[in-house]
């Protein structure tokens, strides 16, 4: 773990906003890196928290807090604005849920009629949004709060029901929430509270002009915080157009991996990947394995030849239905089967307690989704074990992510999977390969087909449609791509404009 310090950031930025043209000079912030070492005597109730929060903390089995938790709790109970970067695995839902619970509940007025929303916890996909709602459910426990998580992929019918009976704290996908204020279903003037969390997947995931939306809606007046796996460009220029004069703090650095996660590549040819992996699951007996593609199709190809070698598995992505997805990782976390196939985007938000085993299947074309797959395991103080299957196609892609590490991830030779030297490498190109040596367009690989284009960054299109469709601003487009009229078919990839990754007033970046 890191030793924690203390380190003043110079800031001499300033930001403006759309309503306000003059300019306000930031506040000095601090960036954090820090280490419960750092704070031999660190409890939750040495946070300031209530005696009510800290039961519901208890009972979860927490005792001590998290790096970013430590860190993040006093700043928002503080009322200030937060820039916070850390990564999944890190504790960081409840370094903003309990203390938006405790200042919900500090400044509880009676109201008449429906409670307004008052606190508003916008996520990428649906699987975050319902491991957010979860959360905060049970913080709220002994809390006269009420809270609902809404997301597409579902009707939208039941979700306008529990809203007309008021809520105080309001977790949602961007798409969704604007269908759900678009049918006057939901009144967001009296927000006091905004989070945005996994802001940079949504920046990616071509959300920016739905969260502009979204922010047009709320009141001037409101504490924000925003968290991310990084400070980038883009996430400063959206935190400088949003925040004020916020506190930061920086915890686990994404080009980070746990030292608790043992790490190893195989070379192996693409075409015996499959049976590669299906012999170390079967040889090391492993009965928990979560297993990460880059498209949706390889995720249902690779679930299914596995399930015929006589290993039960389970593919999720943005094309399964939320039911599916959700008994999939039910049966995950029950062990009814021993593999869960994935891709990047909809895995966001799983939460395995103690998951032994990651499979890289494929690597990302994002160097830094590396490190989000393997933190799904060596948590807390679990250890764990990340292993990457690398055809001669991947090896600038392995390049890319030991440049990220800044170290070289350990080889392992399998004997008997020797790759064959004669094999050239077919290079890849936003997570597909060409039609003669990869997966043709007969297979839904090909442009125009279920994958369609990638986005920018090099991420399918599942990225968008593991969570929420970004809405067009062309209706007629929309039905042209296959959109439906009602508010429930949302969830759709985003249209042709809108699923580049947002680049702030750079121009788009060409791709090949």
């Amino acid at each position: 773990m890191l030793h924690s310090q203390f380190v003043p950031i110079p800031r001499g930025d300033h930001l403006s906003t759309a309503s306000d043209k003059s300019t306000r000079k930031l506040h000095p912030t601090f960036r954090v890196k820090v280490d419960l070492e750092f704070y031999p005597n660190m409890s939750f109730d040495t946070l300031g928290l209530s005696a009510e929060l800290l039961r519901a903390v208890e009972e979860q089995g927490y005792r001590e807090p998290t790096p970013i938790q430590s860190q993040a709790i006093p700043v928002v109970l503080q009322g200030r604005d937060l820039m916070a970067s850390a990564q999944t695995g890190t504790g960081k839902t409840a370094g903003f849920t309990l203390p938006l619970l405790q200042l919900l509940s500090k400044d509880a007025q009676p109201v008449k009629g429906r409670r307004p929303v008052r606190a508003l916890i916008l996520t990428p996909t649906r699987e975050l949004a319902a491991q957010i709602g979860e959360n905060v459910r049970d913080y709220s426990k002994y809390l006269n709060i009420r809270s609902l998580v809404v997301f597409g992929g579902v009707s939208i019918n039941p979700q306008m029901m529990k809203l007309r009976g008021g809520v105080d704290v309001l977790v949602a996908t961007p798409g969704r929430l604007l269908d759900l204020e678009h049918q006057r279903a939901v009144d967001l003037s009296n927000v006091e509270i905004l989070v945005l969390d996994e802001a940079d997947r949504m920046l990616d995931m071509g959300f920016i002009h739905d969260i502009r939306r979204v922010l047009a809606k709320l009141p001037a007046k409101r504490q924000n915080l925003l968290f991310s796996a990084t400070f980038s460009d883009e996430i400063k220029e959206l935190a400088n157009k949003l925040l004020t004069n916020p506190a930061s703090v920086e915890v686990a650095r994404r080009n980070t991996a746990s030292e608790q996660v043992e790490q190893s590549v195989h070379f192996v040819d693409k075409r015996r990947k499959r049976e590669l992996l299906a012999q170390l699951i079967g040889t090391h007996n492993w009965q928990q394995v979560l297993v990460f593609t880059r498209t949706k199709y390889g995720a249902n190809h690779l679930a299914e030849q596995l399930n015929k070698d006589g290993i039960t598995a389970a593919a999720i992505h943005g094309n399964k239905s939320q039911g599916a997805r959700t008994r999939a990782l039910a049966d995950f976390k029950a062990g009814s089967i021993r593999v869960l196939v994935a891709t990047d985007i909809a895995a966001r938000g799983l939460d395995i307690d103690q998951l032994p085993h990651v499979v890289n299947f494929e690597l990302p074309n994002v160097p830094e989704d590396y490190v989000h797959r393997i933190g799904r395991t060596g948590r807390a103080e679990s250890t764990g074990e990340a292993l990457s299957l690398v055809c001669v196609d991947e090896h600038k892609l392995l390049r890319d992510i030991e440049r990220l590490l800044k170290r070289e991830i350990p080889r392992i030779a399998i004997e008997g999977y020797e790759p064959d030297p004669s094999i050239k490498a077919d290079p890849i190109q936003n997570g597909r390969q060409s039609q003669g040596r990869g997966q043709g367009r007969g297979q839904g690989q090909g442009r125009g087909q279920s994958q369609g284009r990638s986005q920018g960054n090099g991420q399918s299109r599942d990225g968008a449609r593991s969570g929420e469709k970004p809405r067009s601003n062309n209706g007629g487009q929309r039905r042209a791509a296959g959109e439906g009229r009602k508010p429930e078919a949302r969830g759709d990839a985003p249209s042709s404009q809108q699923r580049r990754p947002y680049r702030g007033n750079k121009k788009p970046a060409t791709t090949a």
